[in-house]
């Protein structure tokens, strides 16, 4: 029986770069959306590209600019971020038991890079019945951090010249953005009873509950329904003795 041959790392990484391409340019107008409102809020171009050199997510660094210009207490910033996040607790748990075999500190690498985009390119390889091996992940991680960061310093430096975003509709795109990762898990059974669940379920909490915490309320409705509806594995088949005859 013949030794399968590993995957070459560069070619990984290369693969990884390539799989990378669609998300800069689907997420690429909200990193420059997200510099120019930043600007406009008062915050100096250090802040903007150290914000997003270091949280490195578009979401919560929206809510996060937002209410900085309210002057409110640091732990409601952060609780709110954290509610905003909440997604990332989700990705983590199904992505981090198919990186089991990565070393701790490639976890670590891997757990900061995983965003909305890397996570779905995961899944992806997941289905595919693909290994996620951390060349091709830190290949599509790395593209996309470093293209966030420079639109954001692009946002920030020439935001001046959007005199209105909403005009233009600049506002539209974080949501078109996620409609088009939901649509992407359409063929995943429950998906359609789990996303209604979750819209009407973040719309009423969105009403009586308020921003941002509909985001978490509207997850952990999907999160529920999915579980109360999954159909349970089947026992596995239990293994012969040593006399070749099952127990």
């Amino acid at each position: 029986m013949e030794t399968p041959i590993p995957p070459n790392t560069s070619s990984q990484f290369w693969s990884g770069m390539r799989a990378a391409i669609p998300a800069t340019f689907a997420a690429g107008p909200f990193g420059i959306l997200y510099g120019a409102l930043a600007a406009k809020l008062g915050l100096s171009f250090f802040e903007i590209v150290l914000m997003s050199a270091t949280i490195f997510g578009g979401a919560s660094q929206m809510v996060g600019i937002e209410l900085f210009g309210q002057r409110l207490p640091g732990w409601m910033v952060v609780l709110s971020i954290f509610a905003v996040n909440f997604r990332h607790v989700l990705y983590s748990a199904a992505v981090g038991r198919r990186i089991t075999h990565w070393r701790p500190w490639q976890q670590a690498i891997g757990f900061f890079f995983l965003v909305d985009p890397v996570y779905a390119e995961s899944e992806r390889k997941i289905e595919a019945r693909q290994e996620i091996g951390f060349a091709w992940y830190m290949g599509m991680g790395l593209v996309v951090y470093v293209t966030w960061v420079l639109l954001s310093a692009a946002g920030a430096g020439f935001g001046a010249l959007i005199r209105d975003t909403h005009a233009i509709g600049l506002d539209y795109l974080l949501p078109i953005y996620f409609l088009g990762l939901v649509m992407g898990f359409r063929n995943r059974p429950l998906w359609l009873p789990v996303v209604i669940a979750s819209g009407v379920v973040a719309m009423i909490a969105y009403r009586y509950v308020g921003s941002p915490w509909h985001v978490s309320i509207g997850a952990a409705a999907g999160v529920l329904l999915a579980a109360a509806l999954a159909k349970p594995h089947p026992p596995a088949d239990p293994e012969p003795d040593e006399a070749g005859a099952a127990p």
